[in-house]
C-alpha cells in the first residue's frame, strides 16, 4: 500500500510516504537560503510522494528561534517559490508547507528563552509560561485572537500563490494552537477558553479562514497531539471529537502527533510510538490520519496502512538520515517509485 496512490481534493500523491515538517533553525529573518534548497530538494529527489516544509511563522512572534522560516510577507513567500518550482520541475513529489504560531514557546534558542530585547514578548491564551523559569506571556485579547487568524489567513495566500500544495496548520507540540486547545494552558473564561467548544474555537476559525484562501487544487492538514500525558489535560478522546469537527470543516487529513504541551512529561519512546494515537483517530472520527513518529523502516510504515492505523507515513529523523528511502524501498519490494533519470545506471545493483 506504501507505494499506492492517494488523492486529496485534486492533490494526488504517488505514493503515502511524507517528510515530515522539521525545523532547521537555518533561516535569517524568515527567509530560506540554499540550505533550505539543497534540504527540500534531495528529498523530493528521494521518492517521498509529499514533502513538507518546516513549521513557518505567520508572524515574527510565530517563530520558534530567531533563525526560524517566516511566511509573513511577500517577500519570504516568493523566495521559497524556488524550492517549489524545482521539486514541482524535478520530480514527482508535492510539495506543503507547515504553517505555525509558537506562542508561549517562542523567543528561545538552543530550548532557553531569551530575553525580549534579543527575541520578543510572547503571547498566550493565559498567563501561564511553558517553563517555571520562564516569563509570563502577554495574554491574547479578543481582538488580538481575530488578528491571529487572519495571520494565518494571510500566510495561506501568500503559500498558495507561491504553488504550495499543501498547507497544514501546526495545532499540536504546545504551540499557539495547542495552548488554546488544553485546558492546562486556557484557563480562559471568555468565548476562547472553558468548554470543549470553546477551546476549539480558534483552530476552527483559523480552518475556516485557511479554507477561504484554498481551492481544489491545495489540500488542507491539521497536525495535533493526540494526547499530552498529563492528568487532566488534552488526551485521545478531546482528539477523537476534535477530527470529527475538523472533517466536517473540510480538513483533508489530520496529522497525529503528540505531547509538548506541558513541561516534563514522560513519554513511552518505541518504534511507531504515535500510531496507536492515529489508528483511534482514523478509526473512530472515520477520518484519514498521517501517522508520525519513529517511524524507521519501509516495512513497518506498510504494516501500518495494511492495518488500517493511516492513511500516510509521515517520516522525520528516518528521511534526514536517509534522503532516498522511498526509493530504495521500492527497489525491496518492486515497486514504482520516482527515481532521477540522471541516477538510472544506480537504479539496478550489480
Amino acid at each position: 500500500m506504501l507505494y499506492t496512490p492517494i488523492k486529496f481534493r485534486n492533490v494526488e500523491l504517488k505514493n503515502r510516504l511524507v517528510m515530515s515538517p522539521m525545523c532547521m533553525y537555518s533561516s535569517e529573518n524568515g527567509f530560506p537560503n540554499d540550505f533550505h534548497f539543497v534540504h527540500y530538494g534531495s528529498r523530493a529527489q528521494g521518492g517521498a510522494g509529499l514533502i513538507i516544509v518546516e513549521a513557518t511563522g505567520v508572524e515574527p512572534r510565530g517563530r520558534i528561534t530567531n533563525h526560524c522560516m517566516g511566511i509573513w510577507n511577500d517577500e519570504q513567500a516568493e523566495s521559497l517559490k524556488k524550492i517549489i518550482d524545482f521539486v514541482h520541475e524535478n520530480s514527482e513529489s508535492k510539495i506543503g508547507i507547515q504553517l505555525s504560531h509558537s506562542g508561549r514557546k517562542g523567543s528561545t534558542e538552543n530550548t532557553i528563552q531569551i530575553s525580549i530585547e534579543e527575541g520578543w514578548e510572547t503571547i498566550a491564551p493565559s498567563p501561564i509560561s511553558y517553563h517555571p523559569t520562564e516569563r509570563i506571556p502577554h495574554i491574547l485579547t479578543v481582538e488580538e485572537i481575530k488578528e491571529q487568524v487572519q495571520n494565518f489567513k494571510n500566510a495561506t495566500r501568500r503559500a498558495v500563490a507561491a504553488g504550495f500544495d499543501v498547507i497544514e496548520i501546526h495545532a499540536a507540540h504546545g504551540y499557539l494552537i495547542h495552548q488554546f486547545l488544553s485546558p492546562l494552558s486556557n484557563i480562559r473564561t471568555d468565548e476562547y477558553g472553558g468548554s470543549f467548544e470553546n477551546r476549539i474555537r480558534f483552530l476552527i476559525e483559523i480552518v475556516d479562514a485557511v479554507n477561504q484562501e484554498l481551492n481544489d487544487n491545495v489540500a488542507l492538514f491539521v497536525r495535533i497531539s493526540g494526547t499530552e500525558y498529563a492528568e487532566n489535560g488534552w488526551d485521545i478522546k478531546d482528539s477523537v471529537e476534535l477530527s470529527k469537527v475538523l472533517k466536517n470543516h473540510a480538513v483533508d487529513l489530520v496529522d497525529v502527533s503528540s505531547g509538548g504541551n506541558i513541561h516534563g512529561v514522560k513519554i513511552p519512546l518505541f518504534d511507531g510510538y504515535q500510531v496507536p494515537l492515529s489508528s483511534q483517530v482514523r478509526n473512530e472520527a472515520d477520518v484519514k490520519t498521517g501517522a508520525v513518529g519513529l517511524i524507521k523502516k519501509i516495512d513497518h510504515a506498510e504494516e501500518i496502512l495494511k492495518k488500517g492505523d493511516a492513511d500516510l507515513i509521515f517520516m522525520g529523523r528516518e528521511i534526514l538520515r536517509n534522503p532516498y528511502i522511498a526509493v530504495e524501498g521500492s527497489f525491496e519490494m518492486n515497486e514504482d517509485c520516482f527515481f532521477p533519470h540522471q541516477y538510472l545506471r544506480a537504479k539496478i545493483s550489480s
